[in-house]
């Protein structure tokens, strides 16, 4: 854990299993290690990136959550820890490298242990995008993120969780499920 905190209080990025494939992740605030892994993904920064937390604690000071209807927010909480990640209004501290082009930012309180352990030893929520250039199958373990990404990337060593598909995405404006 050590490598780990290092890398994200220096502005670099990381690979790390999650509840269904590896991510990539960063500290949100590091505009230098995002841009990284836009390169390494050949991603595009206006789609945006998901943040993972530990808490919702630790997301709300990137979210307006008040913004929304108080049954909308009772669904979100209901939903978290757990393979739900909600698009919500972004605060002004949310860096347009995290969020796209969207005036909403996608969230999620992970319940996959080693994700809730990074989270809380930064105090912070991560970045979180699949692990794999764009177009290719998101990485299922650290020979495929080495595969993709070589082995000068951090890859932190740790099962995924029981998921086999990507976490559900929904619009906590208006309840839409963009992604099932």
């Amino acid at each position: 854990m050590q490598l780990f905190e290092h890398a994200f209080r220096n502005h670099q990025c990381f690979a790390y299993p999650t509840e269904a494939v590896f991510g990539l992740g960063c500290d949100p605030l590091s505009e230098i290690a995002m841009l990284e892994i836009l390169r390494l993904k050949s991603r595009p920064v206006e789609k945006g990136v998901i943040l993972i937390a530990a808490t919702f604690e630790q997301l709300k000071p990137f979210v307006h959550i008040d913004r929304l209807p108080i049954e909308h927010q009772q669904k979100a909480f209901a939903s978290w820890p757990g393979p739900f990640t909600w698009l919500l209004p972004k605060s002004a501290l949310t860096p347009s490298w995290v969020s796209g082009d969207s005036d909403l930012v996608a969230v999620r309180v992970s319940n996959h242990p080693l994700v809730q352990k990074m989270c809380l030893l930064v105090g912070s929520p991560m970045v979180s995008t699949s692990a794999n250039p764009a177009s290719m199958e998101p990485a299922r373990s650290g020979d495929e993120v080495c595969s993709y990404f070589g082995h000068d990337l951090l890859i932190i060593d740790g099962s995924l969780g029981e998921q086999r598909t990507p976490s559900t995405i929904i619009n906590g404006l208006n309840l839409e499920t963009l992604r099932a």
